[in-house]
């Protein structure tokens, strides 16, 4: 399996970017798949409301999964960087040392999300008539933090040395998993929306096995006692770079679950229609991090080689092919996307209506404005990869300021249609300092 290790610090830039983004990107689409196949499933088979208890539980969640995701990108940079320069006793000690915060933060992580979970559905303003199917969703998906941790910690050691190939496997397997449960759960057993949540556990802690079995394989990842001894200096480095990717991936979270309770002011049809769109989301952004991963490894090994030229050219080509995808991408969600939203939607002629009409509205605009997303997370990973997590950090908080503050006061001011917008503001404030912040470390 040591064969699927590769080195970004030869080779054509773009070659190498796309190569590596590609499977990656054909992971991110079976993620999306199950996710997608979750949300059709309980649309089509429970109805409206159990639609919205689902989007009432989105950025919660998501907030869960983007510090898990945080922490364990944070952990790879210096294994991507340990790996570049060649230093394979170090890298060893980096994983072994990565895994036992791992452990540590997903029990602190799995407490305080159960403890939270009742109370800020509440203070999101959670209709009564979701609010229970809302609260059964979010603690099993909770009960599941360490199978979730495990999976994003194994497959960024993987990525952090060049394989992308293993989690694109792990995910495939994973997403078919899910949609056979989901299917025997939700149709058959008639588990509702717990069966979907279960569903999704259960693949989760497929795929973290799959790559765990892989990682065993990988002569050099071979480790010892030794390397699981708590280093200060090495713990304090690692923290330093996975909190604040952590930090921001929260903060991001936090802005949208304030979107979310303006949402949910607006009834339950809206909250559908919001929430159908939503699902879209991983879709539209799937290639992006994609292109996100692939500059994090590229930029950490290149880093570590020192080729500073090659971060650059790197830079160039991943900001070519990142504002093609999103063009391709936003072109196909703007011709199909009515046909897309169906499937998530159901319920009498009127109620369907109302629901696409507000889904296909806020999807449109949201692939229109894509390629400033997409320049946002090729600029951000760049900037982590080089192993500077503030920045990014502060671009999140950016995100918020504009996301919340939108969200709150242009409604005020156009009715429903100001919380279409945003996402799009809140990309576009992170980019204003992503790009500055670059240029200003390159140049």
């Amino acid at each position: 399996m040591a064969a699927n290790i590769k080195s970004m610090t030869e080779g054509k830039p773009i070659k190498l970017i796309f190569s590596f983004a590609l499977p990656l990107m054909i992971g991110n689409v079976f993620q999306q798949l199950y996710t997608v196949v979750d949300t059709m499933v309980v649309g089509q088979v429970l109805g409206v409301n159990a639609l919205a208890a689902l989007g009432a539980s989105d950025w919660l969640n998501w907030m869960m999964l983007g510090i898990i995701q945080g922490f364990a990108q944070g952990f790879s940079i210096l294994m991507a960087q340990e790996f570049g320069a060649g230093n394979i006793l170090r890298l060893k000690k980096v994983v072994g040392n990565a895994i036992i915060l791992a452990v540590v933060s997903a029990v602190i992580l799995l407490v305080s999300g159960e403890l939270m979970v009742l109370p800020v559905l509440r203070l999101l303003q959670t209709p009564a008539a979701i609010i229970d199917q809302s609260l059964l969703y979010l603690r099993i998906m909770f009960a599941g933090i360490p199978v979730v941790m495990a999976y994003n910690l194994f497959a960024s050691v993987l990525r952090a040395l060049g394989d992308g190939k293993t989690p694109l496997h792990a995910m495939i397997v994973a997403a078919m998993i899910n949609i056979a449960l989901d299917l025997v759960f939700v149709m058959l057993f008639g588990w509702g929306i717990a069966g979907a949540a279960a569903a999704t556990v259960i693949a989760q802690f497929s795929s973290g096995v799959y790559c765990y079995a892989h990682i065993r394989r990988i002569e050099i990842l071979d480790l010892c006692r030794e390397d699981y001894a708590f280093e200060k200096d090495l713990d304090k480095k690692l923290i330093l770079l996975g909190l604040p990717m952590a930090f921001q991936n929260a903060i991001i979270s936090v802005g949208g679950m304030i979107v979310q309770s303006v949402v949910n002011g607006f009834g339950v049809i809206f909250i559908a229609g919001f929430t159908a769109t939503n699902k879209l989301y991983g879709v539209l952004e799937v290639a992006a991090t994609s292109y996100g991963y692939a500059m994090i490894t590229y930029v950490g090994q290149n880093l570590g080689a020192g080729y500073w030229d090659r971060i650059k050219k790197g830079m160039q080509a991943a900001v070519g092919i990142a504002l093609v995808t999103s063009a391709v991408i936003a072109a196909c969600m703007l011709v199909f996307g009515h046909q897309i939203l169906g499937c998530f939607i159901s319920g009498g002629p009127e109620e369907v209506e109302k629901t696409m009409d507000i889904a296909y509205h806020y999807l449109a605009i949201m692939s229109i404005f894509l390629p400033i997303l997409y320049i946002l997370h090729v600029v951000r990973s760049a900037l982590q990869g080089m192993g500077d997590t503030v920045l990014p950090m502060v671009s999140g908080v950016a995100e918020f300021v504009m996301r919340t503050g939108t969200a709150v006061f242009l409604p005020l001011l156009i009715g429903e249609e100001g919380i279409f917008y945003a996402e799009i503001l809140a990309w576009a404030g992170a980019d204003v300092i992503l790009v500055i912040s670059y240029f200003k470390k390159v140049h």
